[in-house]
């Protein structure tokens, strides 16, 4: 996967002009100092946030010599679709064998880490690396970021290339490597490219790093200027505010507390970011939904995102792909992580990232002798058993050496760790931990450690909000800025109406009108799916602030004290100090 190239710094130190710039260096690093890692992905779409990732090749490069090369296949979790293996010549076969992105996005970021990142059309690239590490509960490094496409925009002209593809441009610059949609040999012919346009860069007096990126964001802001009339006549107050393109769809959504203050702002200089600048160049006007207060305006920007999925935005717009942990509805059901909701009142915990889905399964399993592999089980003939029933850690269904109402009881275990009380599960991987850690496996200790963390905090979550959509209707007021309510009606974990009332005014009368017109909302037991999930731990971050009072609670609203709130907070960063006792 890694191939060490020569070293050095390579060629130029002292620029061949007989004499130096020591003002500017100091305004960043000398580009021949600097480490690049020019990145190129093979994906199975378009859209990062609904396709996966085929192939990842880097090329680190410094002073203008390669220092080392990264490349892999990765099993994307999806079938290829024909039309995109016509084109990389990537095949489902080619993938079957090869690591996921769990397994493959670490390698990569440790072998980019400190480096600058470089992609051709470098949006497309990064965001399926931000989007991967949304996946798998990874910390996004903020690497900076060069663009050779925007580079190449300022440092090429029309008479000399027709466009600015990267065939085109490694043709210019003279590129050993003929791209081919293959991600090492794209990434090897964008060193090429990055190296012609850097050499054209410093022509326009650009030495350093932190001037590339200056000369990189230098996108024109007249853009900005000829579309700041669109923040002309919005409302001052909360709401939730919608950019349209020419053909009325929505590219951008977003929340303010002072709708018109925060839209004139991404016609400002302060606005920086290149993906909603690309957004302003499509942008024809801005819509405005208005709210009672904030909170109406934050549940109303959810339920607009996770609804028409605008392009430029990230967070909250696929709640369906959030991943559940249910029992398989078979004679010896395993745990499984599956993006289905669960039936209502079947034992289940999330949603949350399918990592956190996973690890909270480890746990389980770690403490029950319930079964982990694939196979679907007969009660009526054997099959091959596995290591982990050679060792103990299960039942073995498989050879029936337990009945089907045996394993039966193990299963309903595991569905009282889920909709109950944790503590057996938390005590046994407990147990465990402090062996680990007595024994001085500590790597090993901390794994189990963040599997049980993942289980308990996924565990609380989820009857929290079990509970709360269980509670029937409530009725919440906040105290309003300037004085007056807040006031919300929930009924069943969402919101149903809401209404701010004046200063100094009664507020029963309008929680009483508030009440009588607020939306009908069918009772129910437990969240439908991700997105009612999403709308309730919101409107519980909401009412667990300091200045929000309960006004009303037709049902019951209450946590069990055996439940898995208590265990929060409970495992420790430390594994060593681990004791049974229950918190």
């Amino acid at each position: 996967m890694y191939r060490r190239g020569g070293s050095g710094d390579g060629p130029g130190e002292d620029g061949g002009a007989g004499f130096t710039q020591p003002a500017l260096d100091s305004f960043g690093t000398p580009l021949r100092e600097v480490v690049f890692c020019v990145v190129d992905l093979e994906t199975t779409g378009l859209a990062a946030d609904a396709c996966g990732i085929t192939e990842i090749g880097a090329v680190k490069v410094k002073g203008g010599e390669v220092v080392g090369e990264f490349s892999t296949l990765v099993n994307p979790g999806e079938p290829i679709d024909p039309r995109v293996t016509r084109l990389t010549g990537i095949t489902d076969e080619m993938v079957a064998d090869a690591p996921g992105i769990e397994a493959v996005l670490p390698m990569f970021l440790e072998f980019a880490q400190g480096a600058t990142l470089v992609a051709h059309n470098a949006g497309f690239d990064v965001g399926f690396l931000r989007h991967a590490c949304e996946l798998t509960d990874t910390r996004w490094p903020r690497p900076p970021v060069v663009d050779t496409v925007v580079l190449a925009r300022r440092l090429t002209e029309k008479s000399e290339v027709p466009n600015r593809r990267l065939g085109t441009l490694a043709r210019l610059f003279g590129s050993p490597v003929t791209p081919n949609h293959r991600a090492l040999d794209d990434a090897r012919a964008t060193v090429t490219v990055l190296h012609g346009l850097i050499e054209r860069a410093s022509g326009h007096g650009v030495v350093t790093d932190a001037e590339l990126a200056e000369f990189c964001r230098a996108i024109p802001s007249e853009l900005q200027r000829r579309k700041r009339h669109l923040a002309d006549g919005l409302p001052q107050g909360p709401g939730v505010y919608i950019f349209r393109d020419a053909d009325d769809r929505a590219l951008y959504i977003g929340v303010s507390v002072n709708v018109a203050s925060r839209v004139r702002s991404y016609f400002s200089a302060a606005e920086q970011r290149r993906r909603l600048r690309d957004m302003l160049a499509s942008a024809e006007r801005v819509e405005v939904v208005e709210c009672a207060h904030r909170l109406e305006a934050g549940v109303a920007e959810l339920r607009l995102i996770a609804g028409g999925k605008p392009p430029y935005n990230r967070a909250a717009k696929f709640p369906e792909h959030r991943s559940w942990v249910r029992l398989t509805d078979e004679p010896y059901p395993r745990l499984q992580v599956s993006r289905k909701p669960p039936e209502p009142g079947t034992p289940r915990l999330g949603p949350a990232s399918g990592t956190q889905a996973q690890a909270a399964i480890s746990a389980i399993e770690a403490a029950l002798p319930i079964r982990s592999c694939r196979t679907r089980l007969s009660p009526k003939k054997t099959s091959p058993t596995c290591v982990l029933g050679e060792i103990g850690r299960c039942a073995e269904p498989c050879r029936h050496t337990v009945t089907v109402e045996e394993y039966a009881a193990l299963v309903e275990r595991a569905a009282r760790a889920m909709d109950g009380d944790p503590a057996p599960i938390a005590e046994a991987v407990g147990e465990r931990l402090a062996e680990l850690a007595g024994s001085e496996r500590f790597e090993a200790a901390a794994e189990r450690r963040d599997e049980l963390g993942a289980y308990l905090a996924l565990a609380a979550s989820s009857q929290r909000v079990r509970n709360f959509v269980a509670a029937g209707e409530l009725v919440a007021a906040g105290r309003a800025k300037g004085g007056g309510w807040e006031v919300a009606v929930i009924r069943s974990g969402l919101l149903a109406g809401a209404v701010k009332t004046p200063p100094r005014a009664d507020p029963m009368p309008y929680i009483a009108k508030l009440r009588d017109t607020a939306r009908v909302i069918a009772p129910a037991d437990d969240v439908l799916d991700a997105a009612h999930a999403a709308e309730s731990r919101l409107l519980l971050d909401w009412l667990a602030k300091p200045e929000v009072r309960l006004v009303l609670v037709e049902g019951t609203w209450a946590s069990p004290l055996q439940g898995a709130e208590r265990w929060e907070g409970a495992v420790p960063h430390d594994p060593s100090p681990w004791r049974r006792a229950a918190p």
